[in-house]
Parts: structure tokens; sequence; C-alpha cells
């Protein structure tokens, strides 16, 4: 839609255009039908000026469009009484009413309004006779049948483009509500990920510091001067490990073993565990024979050490045995199996250990199962599948380990967290 400043142009210089053509191209029959159209341009202009112009853009008095619409008809039906070419007033006074008017409603009565006075003044101008009403009706019908027509047009535009402003800011808000949506996502994931790490890492760490200090007391107090300082020689050595943890949790790198090979990794966790605790860890890493990726091990060596901290804390198994194996195409399995008390997997639960294993696990695709009886020991199976296979393929193909009773399983009070 064109602004003020743009139709004050348009006015200016058509009723320009008009006067010059009519003094000089197309002059009436005497002088007085001549002042009387350059009147009738003047007064238009002049109803314009003073009273549609602040109506051209919203927001609009409403006195204003009946205002205009009486000065234009009054304004074209004089100019086309004075003179049959002031009836190019029309090509002002049909757009100008349709805008003011802001409606079909109006612009349709209105252009009637205009037609009705230029039919009145070509017809009755020069003599009320049938020629003149012929081609004044002529005149009025062409006229207004083509203002209607384009003003429907052009306020059919006008409303397509109101629509497509209308859904662009809808787009706007939407694409800036599911940006504020990603961001809050992606920083739950990141408090869900850094959650996890601490649990398995500097959770797991000082529960066993404090394992280890109280050992040490015991065996202080019991006059076991050697192997209580053989105790404190292993807290030093878990807190550096738990330094060591800390400072790869600050630079948002898994803390994982340094060691390039997968299964000396997992040796490592394994010794670990047998130096720190009683119970009998046998490992077979036999069927690692392909590469994991650097995901693929985090999730292992986690599972793996959250498997073997909660039979540590909560089993008191005297056998654990862990199997794990490593496919050519990259897909992997963990099992691990104790010979302790067990728990009943229907009880709620209130600890974390499990619960974030299952998360880890799924966020790399795989499947967890837990098989648990009370008095009868626990059995955690890891799944991964392989790195060049999709969808239901790669789950089923993966290694089938041990005994898989249920998934996204539940840990009771006092069962392993």
């Amino acid at each position: 839609m064109l602004t003020r400043r743009g139709w004050d142009a348009i006015v200016s210089i058509v009723s320009a255009v008009i006067a010059i053509a009519l003094v000089c191209l197309f002059p009436p029959a005497n002088t007085a039908r001549t002042v009387i159209a350059l009147g009738a341009i003047g007064l238009f202009v002049l109803g314009y000026a003073l009273i549609g112009r602040d109506a051209i853009e919203p927001p609009r008095a409403a006195w204003r469009y009946p205002a205009f619409l009486s000065v234009a008809a009054i304004a074209t039906g004089i100019g086309a009484g004075a003179a049959p070419f002031m009836a190019m007033l029309q090509t002002l006074a049909y757009p100008l009413v349709w805008v003011i008017g802001d409606s079909r409603r109006r612009g349709i009565g209105g252009s009637a309004v205009i037609a009705a006075s230029v039919f009145v003044g070509a017809s009755f101008g020069y003599g009320a006779s049938l020629d003149s009403l012929l081609a004044g009706g002529t005149t009025a019908v062409f006229s207004l049948s083509f203002a209607i027509a384009i003003g429907l047009w052009i306020a059919r535009i006008a409303e397509y483009g109101e629509e497509r402003e209308r859904l662009l800011a809808e787009l706007t808000a939407a694409q800036s509500e599911v940006e504020a949506l990603s961001r809050e996502r992606g920083a739950s994931a990141e408090r869900e990920r850094l959650a996890r790490d601490i649990h398995d890492t500097l959770a797991q760490t000082l529960a066993g510091l404090v394992i280890f200090a109280e050992r040490a007391g015991r065996q202080s107090r019991d006059g076991q001067a050697d192997a209580a300082a053989a105790t404190i020689a292993t807290v030093e050595q878990v807190a550096r490990d738990a330094l060591a943890e800390s400072r790869a949790l600050v630079a948002r790198t898994a803390a994982v073993p340094s060691e390039p090979a997968f299964g000396a990794a997992v040796e490592r966790l394994v010794a670990r565990f047998r130096e720190h605790g009683t119970t009998r860890i046998a490992l077979d890493a036999e069927g690692v024979k392909g590469d994991l990726d650097r995901e693929a091990q985090v999730v292992l060596l986690r599972c793996l050490q959250e498997a073997l901290s909660n039979v540590a804390k909560h089993a008191a198994a005297a056998n654990v045995a862990v199997r794990v194996e490593v496919g050519g195409d990259g897909s992997a399995a963990l099992v691990v199996s104790d010979d302790g008390r067990g728990f009943d997997p229907s009880q709620p639960s209130t600890g974390f250990g499990l619960e974030g294993m299952s998360g880890r696990v799924a966020l790399a695709g795989g499947t967890l199962d837990v098989s648990s009886v009370v008095g009868r020991g626990t059995t955690v199976t890891v799944r991964l599948p392989g790195t060049d296979r999709h969808g239901a393929d790669a789950s089923a193909g993966a290694v089938a380990l041990g005994p898989a009773a249920s998934t996204d399983v539940t840990v009771p009070k006092g069962a392993p967290a």
C-alpha cells in the first residue's frame, strides 16, 4: 500500500495533468465551464488534503470516509457536468475511496456513489437528452464495473500481503520458541551427562576413599601398622585418580583410562577393583576382536565400573565374572555376573546407578538388560550395535551374552544403585 507521501505525489501529478489537458487539449464550450471544471479539480484536491489524506493510513477517524466521499462525489459530478473530459477525475476518486474506506463493502458502495455522480453530471450538464443519458449511463456503468473489479483485486492482494505478514510473524515467533526449547533441551542433556559423569567417576572414587579410610582407621586401632600404611598408600593412589578424573571433567572429555587399546583399559579397571576388594573377579576378554570408537568405549567402561562398584557396595558376592566381546563390525557386549544377594527388580528405586547406566546405553543406541533374583545373584548385560548397521538389523545382530530378563529396571532400596 502507498503511503501518504505516495498519494500526495499521485494526486498532485494527476490533477495537474487533468487541468492542463482540460485547458490545452479538451477545452469546454465556454470559459465559464472551464472555470467550473478547474474549480471541481481544486475542490477534489482540497478535499483530499483536508479530509482524505489523514485517512490513508490507520488509525482512521470514522467521519473522514463519508466526508471525503461526499466531497469527491460533488467534485466529480460538477466536473463531468462542466466538461465531458472531467470524467477522468474518476481515476483518482475510485482508488482513494477504496483506500480510505478500507473494506470491500465501503469500496463498492463508494464506487457506486462516484459512478452515480458522474452519471448525473454527464447526463444533465449539457441538458437532459436521450444521447446524454445514454452516454452518461454507459460511462458510469463501465467505470463502476472496472473500479469494482480492480478494487476487489487490489483488496485481495492486500489481504494476501497481510496474511503473509501474519504468518511470517508467527513463523518468527515459532522459530524463537524452538530455539529456546533447543537451548533448554541442550542444557538439560548437558546437566544429565555431567551428572552421569560425576556419579560414574568422582562419586565412585570418593566412595572408595571413604571405605579405604575406614579400613585404615580399623587397622591402625588394631595395631596393624603395616596394613594401615598399605591402605593409606592405596588412598593416596585413589585420590590421585580422583584428581585426574576431575581434570578430565573440567576439560569436558570422558574420564576414561588413557590406554589406546580397549582391552587394556578393561583389564586396568578390573585390576583396580581386585586390589581394592575381597571379591574374586574373573575376566574373559578373549572376544575383543574389533575396534570400538571412543563413545562406545566410554559407555562400556562406565557400565563396567558401575556394575563392579554395585557388586562391591551391595552384592556381598564372593565371585564375579566379567565377559567382554567386540565384533569386527564394531558391535559389542558386556556381561557382569555375580553370586551375591541379588534384589527384586519390581521394588521402587532410590538409586541413580542403573538409571544413569540405562540412559547412557540408550544414548549410544544400545540395550541394558538386568536379571536378578533375591539370594541368587545379578547379571547385567550391555549390548551396543555395530557402526555399519542401521535400525533393526543392528539390534538383531548384536552379540547375545548372558540372561536378559528385563530392561529399564528399577532399583529397590538397599539394592545396587
